[in-house]
């Protein structure tokens, strides 16, 4: 089933609205890529509109985490997702999204950019 993001045909009372115009590619949706921490590391480029290129991180176990205090970003080993925001069934399952809380081998860290958009996971380290 397509994913479509346009505008819905009904109101908030269940009227039907006739549209002036017909659904349009521009309005199309994709699955989300749903980035799991993974030993095997995925990646999946895919064509958007206007020819641009996406490439979605679909499995990883690497993150660049930023220390702060150090002014360091060093690649380390993710271990697992204790939280996340975005979805609770995604702590289960291992799913990092933008604002999940990752455990690394420096310590946990919040991710801070998109997986499923950027291919990369970059987090910064939580100091407590």
């Amino acid at each position: 089933m397509a994913i479509w993001q346009g505008a819905s045909r009904r109101l908030s009372t269940g009227a039907k609205v006739w549209r002036a115009a017909k659904k349009h590619k521009r309005e199309m949706g994709r699955p989300a890529a749903e980035t799991q921490v993974s030993e095997v590391i995925k990646r999946k480029i895919v064509r958007c509109r206007g020819a641009n290129l996406k490439v979605k991180l679909e499995k990883t176990n690497y993150a660049n985490v930023f220390d702060q205090a150090n002014n360091v970003c060093k690649k380390v080993a993710v271990t697992k997702v204790l939280d996340n925001k975005a979805n609770k069934h995604y702590i289960r399952r291992n799913v990092m999204t933008k604002g999940a809380i990752i455990e690394t081998e420096m310590g946990k860290a919040k991710v801070t950019s998109r997986p499923g958009q950027d291919g990369v996971v970059n987090a910064v380290l939580i100091t407590e």
